[in-house]
């Protein structure tokens, strides 16, 4: 099942000020979004990209949480640096409706598809 997040889905600035660009000792994503250029000093400008580039989006229903429903969107997010990143986000509507950005994490299995194709 797919659903279409809102361009106007809660993205929280703590999020990703201090948590996704804030170096993590499991499942750091701050030297990863670093690639592209992304630092906790601009952090609005990783919130903004991610809702300019992905929003509004096609979402996979990934599992019902007692917060709500969760979605899976792919894609990539071009960066400040012009470096692009293949990337998963994570969504959840909750049962009021309510959109909300959860995390995003590296998506290599995207990164391994656009290789292929560049190599046809």
């Amino acid at each position: 099942m797919t659903t279409i997040i809102p361009k106007d889905a809660i993205i929280a600035e703590e999020k990703i000020r201090d948590y996704l660009l804030v170096w993590q000792e499991e499942d750091d994503k701050s030297q990863f979004l670093a690639l592209a250029g992304y630092t906790r000093e601009d952090f609005e400008q990783l919130r903004r990209d991610i809702r300019e580039q992905f929003l509004p989006g096609e979402g996979r229903f990934q599992k019902l949480t007692r917060f709500g429903e969760r979605f899976e969107l792919e894609g990539v997010l071009r960066g400040p640096s012009g470096e692009s990143l293949f990337i998963t986000t994570i969504w959840q509507r909750s049962p009021y409706g309510t959109w909300r950005f959860i995390t995003l994490f590296p998506n290599k299995e995207g990164r391994k598809k656009e290789e292929h194709r560049n190599e046809i």
